[in-house]
This record gives C-alpha cells, structure tokens and sequence, in this order.
C-alpha cells in the first residue's frame, strides 16, 4: 500500500460522493490489491435518507440487496455479517422478516463507511479538470487536490420543487426533511401533502395517526389518478435483471423516453400493506364521526402563492379528467414530490468529455459510462432514462458495481450473472 498522501498519488480511480452505490463499490474494492480508489463525500460523515425515518419505517428491497452480496456473498460488509457484529442476527431470523428497517440500514452503511480506508469525509469536490498529456482527472475540493485516471460519479439525485413553489416563501418543507420539522408541523392547522410515492403514504399515515390529537385538518394530493402499489410480482422483479438492462438500453431513445414515465410505479409505487393500513387507519377513525381529511386524486398542482401575513398557502389545483380548476387553502405544505438526476456544476470545465442525450441528460452507455472514450468516468444512478427501474435499485448496485470493477480492471473479478430471466423481452 502506497504511504504517499492523498493529494501526490495517482488512484486508479476517484469515486464522487458516497450514497449507498458509491459505498458499495468502496467496500468491493477494497481487497482488490490491483485497484486503487479514493471516495470523497461533502458531508460529515454517512448519511441516508435521514429525514425519512419514521418509526417502522422499512426498506422495499429484501436484505440481499445490501451494499454486496449480490457481487460477493462472502464480503465482510454484507448485512448478515453486520448483523453478527452488532450481536443482532438471531433476533433478526425470529423477525422473519427480509426487510431492514430503515434506520437499521443507515446504520449498516455507517458501520461498512467506518471499516473502509479509502473514504474522505468533508470533501467538497469544486471542480473537475483533464490532463490530455498525462490522461489524468484531477479532483479539486475545497483545499486539496487529488488526481486519478477514472471518475465514478455517485452524487445522487436531489430534491424536486415542483415550479410553481420555487422561490415561494415561507415554511414548506421537501418530505427529506420530514422529521426535522415535524414538531413544528403538527401545530399548523391543516397540513397538506402533495405527492403520491412511498415517502407521501408514509407520511400521510403519520400525520393521520395524531390527527385527533394535534386536531389539524390533513389532506392528501396527487396528480397519479390513484394510489398506485407497487409492483413487486416476481416476473415484473425480472425487469431488474441483465438482460432486461440489454434489452431496454438498446431501444431508441424515443421509446425509452415514452418508456421511462409509463415505468413509474414500478419502483415510485405505494407498499401494498401500507395502503391498507392507512385505509384501516381511516376507518377505525371515521367511527366516532368524519374524519378532517381529504384525498385528492387527479389533481396537479399548476399554481401556488404564499400569504405572510396569515402564514397561509393557496394551491391552484386541477382535476385532469373533469378538466376543471380548483384551489385549496393550507397552513402547512409537505412535497413528497421525489428527486431529480443533475448535471453537477464541477464537471462543467470537462463536460467538452461528456455524451448528452437529446434532453440534455447524461447519455450513459450500456457500460455505465458518459465520457466520450466509454471508460473514463462512470455514473451511479441517475440513469432510469437509459437503463430503466435498475438504475435506482438498491438489489442491482452491487450487480453494477461489479460491472464498474470489471471495466476499470479490464478483466472480470466478480462474476455478473447475463441470464436470470423466465421471459424473454426482445424478439
């Protein structure tokens, strides 16, 4: 092992970021002697979805989507054997139950970040820059620069406004911030949720759960026409498969495009259960009388303001089938209107290097990489528009990743399964 500081070596490649993807591919290679990587995160140290962990709050992938094992059931840093360490796994085989809570898996993710040598921490990445002479990228954050031969982008995706709320004014709140302000939003008089996924449902039934007790009217908006579960049938859990990620990347682009909304709930769905348990929920309250809320199906959200003085929000709303206009007063106002794949601003003296599809988003090859050679910087996620409801799977990180490994040692190292499906999806 090289006993240079970060800043005068030269790694085989620098991951960008450390969600779950990037975290996964630092634990996979950390034994691979012949693959020097460095991985450096803004923040102070892991952190997933944190805003999110309402009690009881689970995972929707099964624990074998941990951050490995579907590459290398044998690593160290696979979830049973974090079980194992925290003296936890006999108590998790009598849950019988194969999905982590959430907050069990955040704490996973740190215990695997804790045990790798290769993360930096408090590194903001400023800019990005390639040395044609020495075929170098060179990684500039805040104080230290850092050079490598590849970049693997794993910066994630970033909370969605919808237009009509940007620059609003006042106290709404994106549902990734959910539990830092909820003390708060309980004492509003009405509150209303806009959105229709898992993190919406989740919060729609926290909120329901106390409305008798904080006494709030609740309502809940969605432009979906209903509350959509998600898919989780077994030949659909094929579409997260090898051949699927063939057969899809290698449409037009015009047919993944058409294909990539039609897709949604397929992996944006509603957990069955909790469907019904919010129905249960509604009805054991609705016996000592109406309930004060309101679920609005079919219904955009096309306008909004904010009045400071009575601390108030008007929602221009449409119902899309009867085509008619109407508007909705709130005190508070939670969007759980999901996220958003960007083009971050450090790439810009690169992006010269970097393919564009028509809709100017990243034109990722089949390879997982968006520079112009096809093997110089690779993107985690971000990519539902070239390889559909795998790119933001947790179960197949560890199938990419391995894919990742493969390209940046030119040769197979953790063997990626290319036929798993019954089906067949192309002719």
């Amino acid at each position: 092992m090289s006993t240079l500081p970060d800043s005068r070596r030269i790694y085989d490649f620098i991951g960008i970021g450390l969600g779950p993807f990037n975290l996964g591919l630092a634990a996979l290679t950390e034994p691979i002697d012949e693959l020097s990587g460095l991985f450096l995160e803004s923040k102070p140290d892991f952190s997933w979805h944190r805003g999110m962990f309402l009690d009881g709050a689970h995972l929707q992938t099964p624990f074998m989507s941990d951050l490995v094992t579907m590459a290398d059931p044998t690593s160290p840093y696979s979830f049973l054997n974090y079980l194992k360490e925290r003296g936890r796994l006999y108590s998790f085989y009598i849950r019988e139950n194969f999905y982590p809570l959430r907050t069990e898996y955040d704490d996973y993710c740190r215990w695997v970040a804790a045990n790798l040598s290769g993360i930096r921490f408090n590194r903001t990445v400023r800019s990005v820059e390639y040395d044609d002479k020495e075929a170098l990228y060179t990684v500039t954050t805040q104080d230290e620069t850092y050079r490598a031969r590849r970049l693997v982008l794993g910066t994630g995706t970033t909370p969605y406004v919808p237009e009509p709320v940007r620059d609003l004014g006042g106290d709404h709140i994106h549902n990734s911030s959910y539990m830092d302000h909820r003390s708060e939003l309980v004492k509003k008089k009405s509150i209303t949720l806009v959105g229709s996924g898992q993190s919406a449902a989740e919060i729609y039934f926290d909120l329901l759960a106390e409305i008798d007790v904080h006494g709030y009217r609740l309502n809940w908006v969605t432009r979906s026409p209903r509350f959509f579960p998600l898919e989780y049938t077994k030949l659909t859990l094929e579409m997260t498969s090898p051949e699927y990620i063939d057969y899809f990347h290698a449409l037009p682009e015009t047919t993944r495009h058409r294909l990539e909304n039609r897709q949604k709930n397929l992996f944006k769905g509603i957990d069955g259960d909790l469907i019904n348990e919010i129905f249960d929920l509604l009805y054991q309250k609705s016996l000592d009388g109406p309930v004060p809320t309101r679920l609005l199906t079919n219904a955009s959200l096309n306008a909004a303001s904010h009045d400071a003085a009575s601390g108030t929000y008007t929602l221009g709303l449409r119902q899309e089938e009867q085509e008619r206009d109407f508007s909705l007063i709130t005190e508070g106002l939670v969007l759980a209107t999901g996220y958003k794949a960007e083009i971050p601003q450090f790439l810009e003296p690169v992006r010269h290097r970097i393919r564009f599809d028509t809709h100017g988003r990243f034109d990722v090859a089949r390879n997982y990489s968006i520079d112009t050679t096809g093997r110089g910087i690779f993107l985690q996620n971000g990519a539902v528009h070239t390889h559909s409801i795998t790119s933001p799977d947790l179960g197949m990180g560890a199938y990419r990743n391995a894919y990742i490994i493969g390209e940046l040692l030119g040769r197979e190292y953790y063997p990626v399964e290319k036929s798993i499906a019954f089906q067949e999806f192309s002719v």
